[in-house]
């Protein structure tokens, strides 16, 4: 066999070689198609890359797989595992087909155009034509071809094999290409010992480096502890109806207490590309804490703290403590139930069914309407009076100032001040003053630890009017109060112990019965406190009335000592002497 049918014998394998007079041709279609077809589930896989049946990686699968006699399909997957962004994967795909196209071209050609001719002599004349040189075949050792993904983090290497007698795929021909191609970081190592022994060793992807991504800095951050917008909650009961005057719009903080901490900004780390090139990276931004009036922050730059108790609230740039809440209009369904632990400025009324509470003082400019609740734990000043229908409850821990003051039920700690009092029910742990405007008492009960002053008591029709002085008026408010409460839950546990049997039952029974049992152990220590007071009373209890007239059917009582008016007195004095009671 000459020189040339060896060479076409060699390329292409079992086909008849060409005569040395015929030019060069492509492969024919059979060789194309000889080549196996990936099965469905791969051409699947987003991350395998596809190529035609006539592009040149797969005309040198033909040239190998002719010369071997069996090879493994060719398989280019970028992500075997499934852990890369589908875009990335995407972008990295077509990339990588340009890079084939014209690495696989190069080799081709290589691999088809043979190897050093024989030197021959050249004709002298006279001599006879000298032999044709003969073509050696190609030798060409395997070739470790690398793709580095554009970001340079990710390095594959795809290795086509020898020509002829050329040296196959070793470990040290992939180091000698890896350092070739500058991929000194991140190799795996353990793949560089394997693909040599891995059957599947040519024309596949194999992941061969791995470079370090940088993480840029977390921004610093502030965790508020109350919000910013303040949001209108409204909470459903277990008998699935809505309280509209639950609003929750007021957010309490004592002082000291954090409003918001700083999560401070974090450095960068930079990363590393597969070619040994550092990715700088950026550290994260500060931001400032919120700081506004009546606040501070911690000596660490951490916390921001509440100077003084009061309402914490956003003001779109920083968070501020307000030491008075300042309602400009009514206490309604726009507001909601106030309860705040500063102080409280209402300008309107409270409206009838709502409840204001407040550690601080109370002022309101217009009118506490009937069947609404109102506690100070300051003063309380009600500019145009408290207008009841006998529902309507007014406690302060210090003094009370009120226009007026009607079908109420009152509790002060200390004084209460006021132009008129009328069917009312006063608790006052200092003195009561009615001496401007009318200055009258008219109905209900009026009772006084200290003194009681008016211009006139009772009425000219002699309406029942109750004074009590002496004692301890408050704790006596407390102590109806809560039986009242015992009350109300006794009878809320017969109710529930009619009913039929369900989980809702017995949950509500419960905690009724648990309610009730708070209840009555108040009530009982309420009682215990007032009678060991009742034991230590002295003959001459400190309380007195002061008034300009007293009407017939006024009823003054110091203790268990009652005095019934029977006829008009005037400019009279009421107080209690050596165990009786003397108008004086």
């Amino acid at each position: 066999m000459s020189i040339k049918d060896k060479l076409a014998s060699f390329l292409l394998g079992n086909r008849a070689a060409k005569t040395a007079d015929e030019p060069a041709q492509a492969e024919p279609e059979a060789a194309v198609e000889a080549v196996p077809e990936a099965p469905p589930e791969q051409t699947a896989n987003p991350a395998l890359l596809v190529l035609p049946s006539d592009h040149q990686l797969n005309r040198l699968y033909n040239l190998r797989w002719k010369e071997s006699g069996s090879l493994p399909s060719p398989r280019l997957c970028l992500d075997e595992d499934g852990v890369f962004p589908a875009d990335m994967i995407k972008r990295e795909k077509n990339r990588l087909q340009t890079v084939l196209t014209g690495i696989c071209g190069a080799r081709l050609k290589e691999a088809r155009g043979g190897g050093k001719k024989s030197g021959g002599k050249r004709k002298k004349h006279g001599e006879k034509a000298p032999e044709p040189e003969e073509v050696l075949p190609p030798c060409l050792d395997a070739l470790p071809c690398f793709f580095v993904s554009s970001d340079k983090l990710y390095a594959w290497v795809i290795v086509f094999p020898p020509v002829g007698e050329g040296e196959e795929v070793s470990r040290d021909i992939l180091r000698l290409g890896l350092a070739e191609q500058g991929i000194t970081y991140g190799v795996d190592m353990r793949m560089v010992e394997h693909i040599p022994r891995d059957e599947s060793r040519y024309f596949n992807l194999f992941l061969i480096a791995k470079g370090k991504p940088a993480f840029n800095g977390q921004n610093g951050n502030i965790v508020d502890n109350f919000p910013r917008v303040i949001e209108r909650v409204l909470e459903v009961d277990e008998y699935d109806q809505v309280d509209y005057t639950a609003l929750n719009l007021i957010n309490n903080v004592e002082e000291g207490q954090e409003i918001c901490h700083l999560i401070k900004p974090t450095e960068g780390e930079p990363g590393r590309t597969v070619l040994d090139e550092e990715i700088p990276a950026r550290s994260g931004k500060s931001v400032p804490l919120p700081k506004g009036r009546n606040t501070e922050i911690s000596e660490d730059g951490v916390q921001l703290l509440a100077t003084i108790a009061g309402h914490v609230e956003f003001t779109g740039h920083s968070f501020q403590v307000k030491p008075v809440l300042d309602i400009p209009g009514d206490v309604d369904f726009s507001t909601g139930d106030l309860n705040f632990l500063g102080d409280i400025n209402i300008q309107g009324d409270v409206i009838s069914g709502f409840t204001v509470r407040a550690m601080g003082s109370v002022h309101v400019g217009g009118v506490v309407e009937a069947g609404s609740t109102v506690e100070a734990g300051g003063d309380l000043v009600v500019v145009k009076g408290i207008l009841g229908d006998g529902t309507t409850t007014v406690q302060a821990h210090r003094s009370i100032f009120s226009k007026y003051i009607e079908n109420s039920v009152i509790c002060v700690r200390e004084n209460l001040q006021t132009d008129c009092i009328v069917g009312s029910y006063v608790y006052c742990g200092g003195e009561v003053l009615v001496q401007s405007g009318r200055g009258i008492i008219m109905g209900g009960r009026i009772s006084a630890a200290q003194k009681i002053s008016a211009r006139a008591v009772g009425s000219q029709s002699e309406c029942k009017t109750a004074i009590a002085l002496g004692g301890k008026p408050c704790a006596n408010f407390e102590r109806e109060a809560t039986q009242q409460e015992v009350n109300e839950l006794e009878m809320e546990l017969e109710k529930l112990e009619c009913q039929l049997d369900s989980p809702a039952k017995a949950s509500l029974l419960s905690k009724t019965r648990v309610k009730l049992a708070a209840a009555s152990f108040k009530l009982q220590q309420l009682e215990e406190g007032i009678d060991a007071h009742t034991k230590e009373v002295r003959s001459e209890e400190p309380g007195r009335l002061e008034c300009d007239i007293a009407y017939p059917g006024t009823e003054i009582s110091f203790g268990d000592e009652v005095l019934r008016l029977r006829q008009l007195s005037r400019k009279c004095i009421v107080k209690m002497i050596r165990g009786e009671i003397v108008v004086m």
